[in-house]
């Protein structure tokens, strides 16, 4: 890269800015970068002050950089088609067609060979946005209405908008901040989730009627526990809605008979502190998945009346899937005569078909020693086929409709990777490292067989938050890195779900730092199993990913090389003792609520921006998004600030800030790769 002593470096002013809580005082030089309404133009012109320093630096690797965004382009399918389906009279599709950006939905009546109804052309609705992005597509029951949500800001609110397919029109009715939408039966009234404008928690159930003012829409439920948010769906026999209010430890289900949408939601079950469960209807039951009898969750079933159900506690409930001590129930799908579960079982997904009359039950099995498989989309409840996905380090992402009855599998459709890909090529591995307090904690890899020589640049990537489990996919980008020779390896840390609700429990809330120790303890052991060269050890991760990256660069900053930290959550108290901030208060049982003392000095005593200490860093590429409602951007604009103030080394520290997009970065098919480009830019050329 260019020289660092010939381009200045951005110095954000120092404004003391004092926080005192629980008789603690934190001083915060930086709080002058917030900026709510994104307007300030001090702020504004600092962050492109630091995007106009990263693209000098940079400069030196324009070539590499356009030359890795037109090979990850050139991978792709110039036109792009998913697998049809049927459902209700009509064969549906999804496509990109060559050189557009947005996806195109179509179906023909009955048949495949029938004329094409094009009934919503993204590539339209995006003219004219430097962002787009589809939320909800849903259609009436009859099929012929459409209601969609859209968002071109990049800040997760959506309006929602309905098309009369029969006339091909638009309807003037359009509603702010929506996310959720399901049609009732009658095909004229629909129900939708709208979000609080300033914290944009899903918050409130209206129900519409089509061809009304939506000003007078009924307001039929309102959340009044600001830790829980609020989503909306039909269920499985399309009989029933269900309001479910989600918070990260509690769940309460509201149904609602879908033929008579002018009554009232009734209750399923009261929520209850720890109990988590959702429900679904089928064949005259309801199916409940809830972790009432243990925390890996077990399915239930219930006759389906309303007086059933508000009488029958949970342990009257009949069990079809038991809760088992070391297997996960992650979802399920309803068939006619089968069900398909979905499992987790020493951290690799499962699929299970179970006979609802004999019982008898078979599991797929998959040669790969990493991937991931699970339920495609499956309408046609009454089929004897059932269509799954299947993706890993080394198959492009796979579309299989396996015969329940005899046990057939057919390959449907694969994606292609355009030019001379040979998944041959690569080798895919899981081992198990131990971390401290001897935790065993698995690790995914993939390198390319004839550039691994035990002394490669090593790219550790992690999550660990949420319960979210990091699932091995196949990534055609990728492939410009392991084609340089780099080790990939996926680190299934404390804090997701890998290994079931207890995995997820030892990496959160005053186990927190379990999830950077395993990180640590993983990079470390990586190297000792001569899978990387000690000194070309790179780490990466977005969003709690990228909290996780600011953790470990205070924690450890002298086994990495460089790091990228995409969207990062790195002020942790600040934020959480922030209630007006997008998502705060339903996170208090993810991280804690630090106006409880303890929580607050133990959060304060990983999180990263306030952390920061005179020492040696190893390069940093940080990256956000202005317009992002999930990590305000000033979080990471505020870091920066900070380790550019004190860190003792002449490493490079880089923040970029897309101007107009927010937690997802740039919207439609390609755009996306830009970013790509430069994360991998950046890390090609300090391995070289």
């Amino acid at each position: 890269m260019t020289n660092k002593v010939d381009i200045v470096k951005p110095t954000a002013d120092i404004q003391l800015h004092v926080h005192e809580t629980h008789g603690h005082q934190r001083e915060d030089n930086y709080f002058w970068l917030r900026d709510d309404d994104r307007k300030d133009p001090k702020v504004l012109a600092y962050l492109e002050e630091e995007n106009t320093y990263t693209e000098q630096v940079m400069a030196p690797l324009s070539e590499l950089q356009q030359s890795l965004y037109d090979e990850m382009v050139a991978r792709q399918e110039p036109e792009l088609e998913s697998v049809p389906y049927f459902k209700k009279g009509f064969w549906y599709t999804s496509r990109y067609d060559e050189g557009k950006d947005y996806s195109i939905y179509s179906r023909r009546k009955d048949s495949q060979e029938a004329d094409e109804e094009i009934f919503f052309d993204c590539n339209q609705r995006a003219e004219g946005f430097a962002y787009y992005q589809l939320g909800d597509l849903s259609l009436s029951p009859n099929s012929m209405l459409l209601a969609f949500t859209e968002d071109t800001v990049s800040r997760r609110q959506y309006t929602l908008r309905f098309k009369d397919l029969a006339t091909n029109t638009l309807l003037d009715e359009a509603i702010e901040d929506v996310t959720d939408v399901v049609w009732a039966n009658d095909n004229k009234t629909l129900f939708y989730v709208k979000q609080d404008q300033q914290t944009l928690l899903p918050y409130q159930v209206y129900r519409h009627t089509l061809g009304d003012s939506p000003s007078n829409d009924q307001l039929i439920y309102e959340e009044l526990d600001d830790t829980f948010y609020l989503n909306l769906y039909k269920t499985r026999s399309e009989d029933y809605l269900v309001i479910c209010a989600d918070s990260t430890m509690t769940s309460e289900c509201l149904i609602l008979d879908a033929n008579q949408p002018q009554q009232d939601f009734t209750c399923f079950l009261p929520r209850q502190r720890d109990h988590e469960y959702s429900v679904d209807h089928f064949q005259d039951k309801f199916f409940i998945r809830s972790n009432y009898s243990g925390k890996n969750f077990a399915l239930h079933t219930l006759a389906s009346n309303v007086e059933t159900f508000q009488v029958v506690a949970p342990g009257e409930w009949q069990t079809l899937v038991p809760a088992r001590e070391n297997i996960l129930l992650e979802g399920y799908e309803l068939m006619d005569d089968w069900l398909v579960v979905e499992e987790r079982s020493l951290g690799l997904p499962v699929l299970r078909q179970i006979h609802f009359t004999t019982g008898e039950s078979r599991e797929l099995t998959f040669n790969d020693p990493v991937y991931t498989v699970f339920s495609h989309y499956n309408p046609q409840s009454n089929s004897t086929k059932f269509r799954y996905q299947y993706t890993s380090f080394t198959t492009p992402s796979s579309v299989y409709e396996l015969d329940l009855e005899s046990g057939e599998t057919t390959l449907l459709k694969q994606s292609k990777v355009m030019g001379d890909f040979d998944s041959q090529d690569y080798q895919s591995e899981r081992v198990w490292v131990t971390a401290r307090g001897g935790v065993e904690v698995p690790v995914s890899l993939v390198y390319k067989r004839e550039l691994f020589t035990h002394q490669n640049p090593l790219l550790v990537y992690a999550y660990g938050s949420y319960g979210h489990s990091l699932d091995i996919g196949f990534s055609s980008a990728n492939l410009s890195l392991l084609d340089r020779g780099f080790v990939y390896a996926v680190a299934h840390v404390r804090g997701g779900e890998e290994l079931g609700r207890d995995w997820y429990e030892q990496g959160k809330l005053l186990q927190k730092k379990n999830t950077f120790n395993d990180f640590v303890d993983v990079s470390k052991a990586l190297v000792e199993k001569n899978y990387g060269a000690k000194d070309n050890v790179f780490a990466m991760g977005g969003s709690a990913g990228g909290l996780l990256m600011g953790a470990i660069v205070n924690q450890a900053p002298e086994l990495y090389k460089g790091v990228v930290a995409a969207v990062p959550f790195v002020d942790v108290v600040s934020t959480m003792l922030d209630d007006t901030i997008p998502l705060t208060t339903g996170e208090y049982d993810e991280w804690g609520n630090p106006n409880d003392p303890e929580y607050y000095h133990y959060i304060l005593s990983y999180s990263p921006y306030d952390q920061v200490v005179a020492q040696d860093y190893p390069n940093i590429l940080v990256t956000t998004g202005l317009h992002d409602s999930q990590v305000q951007y000033w979080e990471p604009a505020k870091w920066v600030a900070k380790l550019r103030e004190l860190k003792t080394d002449d490493n490079q520290l880089l923040l970029y800030t897309d101007m107009e997009s927010g937690h997802g970065g740039k919207s439609g098919r390609f755009k996306h790769f830009e970013d790509i480009a430069r994360e991998f830019a950046f890390l090609i050329d300090l391995a070289s």
